[in-house]
């Protein structure tokens, strides 16, 4: 949720030693409880839940009925909030959380969330999990009319909104606010005496409602509610506004009806696949794009082998499908970071096995077809399939379940450029070439929503949001059409 475009050198900052590096990323993932004696401790194991949606940074805000408290950290949640003493600065019986990923230039704690502002009407704190396509835009104008930005996140733009808006009740303010921003949204809001959940009007970003021992949860996934025991309600539904106090869950629709349009990207890669999106199993939904896959891409072969960890569901109903067994012909090392010292070029190269290897003993003399999520620039599928090769494989057959990745992300999805998507710049046998597999296929776009539960795409009413597929985006795109700056100059920060 970074405002602005960085400069192609951070873009293309990609470790070549690093397998991940060419994943797609979601931005973060928000958790809100009201009315808890341990809101804070609550707030802390949720995000720990939702760690896979961000992991450079995360925050919690409590209230305690007369002060808002604030930790804010780079780094993971288990870094921070583990430790009982700085629980034990989060007073309250509510709390807000959010995990971030950022998209653009370096992650610094002025840009940590959730985002604190004493109001006139009183203290308010914002998580947002998406992005928003007019928030140069807004920001602009905001600066223009005399606004000071301290952050580089679209969130704040939010809360200016928020302080300008001349309805006398917070509430209406906050519903206000929301009616001038565009783009995709889940936001958790926190301010004296009530919970606030909203999620856009199309519902491109998820939002959950909970319960636990008579107290409401707000979270992006279901995962989020299991780790504490909470029991899920229902889905926030797109355009909706609930507030949430000592009264109950008031809901409120400040938008004209939309048919809703979720991110299909959530079901392919981003939810963890114990989770619940819109009423269907994740994991479920992954089993079956592998089966659709093998239905429409089955080579002759002798074992499945899922790229880890993601790749595993599909390659699992591509195995059930195929009737080809399924093995686990790549390791991978759990407890190897980011920050693991590579002091010499020697060293560095070993960087691909130290966070996977090949398993050799079901591999080697074997036609083996690599099941994977999605493909972005190709250069981490280079990286696997030479190591196939070097354990002996005498054919390697690459499979994605999903369509081809054409389109940029302008919603909350850490996606290159378009220029740098291998899809959207090489024909199919290119893609095999660059690659250096024996055959490459993408499930296609009818394919993903027979495993959705779909006959097929609905070209004129589409039932989610797939413009990375598709090139059909829901939503204006006014930042990106206008003249708002693509990068902000904001003073330099030592993180």
């Amino acid at each position: 949720m970074m405002i602005g475009t960085p400069p192609a050198a951070e873009v293309d900052a990609e470790d070549p030693f690093d397998l991940d590096s060419d994943r797609l990323h979601e931005e973060c993932g928000v958790f809100g409880v009201y009315g808890h004696p341990e809101a804070a401790a609550l707030t802390a194991l949720g995000l720990h839940a939702l760690q896979h949606r961000g992991q450079e940074a995360a925050g919690i805000v409590s209230f305690d009925g007369a002060r808002f408290h604030a930790e804010r950290r780079l780094g993971l949640v288990g870094d921070h909030f583990s430790d009982a003493r700085v629980i034990g600065r989060l007073p309250g019986r509510s709390a807000i959380g959010h995990n971030r990923y950022s998209t653009t230039g370096e992650t610094i704690l002025r840009n940590v969330q959730p985002l604190f502002a004493e109001l006139d009407a009183g203290g308010l704190a914002v998580a947002h999990n998406g992005n928003l396509t007019n928030a140069l835009t807004l920001r602009k104008e905001l600066v223009r009319a005399g606004a000071i930005c301290q952050s580089t996140s679209d969130t704040e733009v939010i809360l200016h909104l928020v302080a300008q808006s001349r309805r006398p009740r917070l509430i209406d303010r906050f519903v206000n606010a929301l009616r001038e921003i565009e783009g995709a949204y889940a936001l958790v809001a926190l301010f004296e005496g009530k919970l606030i959940g909203a999620r856009d009007p199309l519902g491109i970003r998820p939002l959950i409602l909970g319960e636990l021992d008579g107290c409401h949860i707000l979270a992006s996934e279901t995962c989020a509610l299991d780790i504490i025991g909470a029991k899920y309600v229902r889905d926030i539904e797109n355009g909706e506004v609930v507030v949430i106090s000592e009264s109950g869950v008031q809901s409120l629709r400040p938008f004209p009806p939309q048919k809703m349009r979720p991110c299909i990207f959530e079901f392919v890669y981003f939810a963890r696949p114990d989770s619940i999106v819109q009423g269907k199993s994740v994991y479920e939904v992954r089993k079956q794009m592998g089966v659709e896959l093998a239905r429409e891409s089955m080579p002759e072969a002798d074992v499945i082998v899922p790229v880890p960890d993601s790749g595993v569901p599909a390659a699992i109903g591509f195995s059930q499908e195929s009737g080809i067994p399924f093995e686990l012909g790549i390791i991978r090392n759990h407890y190897v970071g980011r920050t693991f010292i590579q002091p010499t070029q020697g060293v560095r190269e070993l960087g691909v096995r130290m966070k996977h290897n090949a398993n050799r003993s079901q591999l080697e003399g074997k036609r083996i077809v690599l099941v994977d999520d999605s493909l972005v620039r190709g250069t981490t599928s280079v990286k696997i399939v030479k190591m196939m090769r070097d354990a002996g494989a005498t054919e390697v057959h690459f499979r994605l379940a999903c369509p081809p990745i054409t389109h940029s992300d302008y919603y909350g999805i850490d996606t290159p450029e378009r220029e740098k998507l291998l899809a959207a710049t090489h024909t199919l046998e290119q893609m095999r070439e660059f690659i250096g597999a024996d055959s490459l296929a993408f499930l296609s776009v009818d394919g993903l929503y027979r495993a959705m539960g779909y006959e097929y795409r609905d070209d004129t009413r589409p039932q989610f949001t797939d413009h990375c597929f598709t090139g059909d985006y829901p939503t204006l795109l006014t930042d990106l059409m206008g003249e708002a700056p693509r990068q902000l100059s904001l003073i330099a920060e030592a993180s």
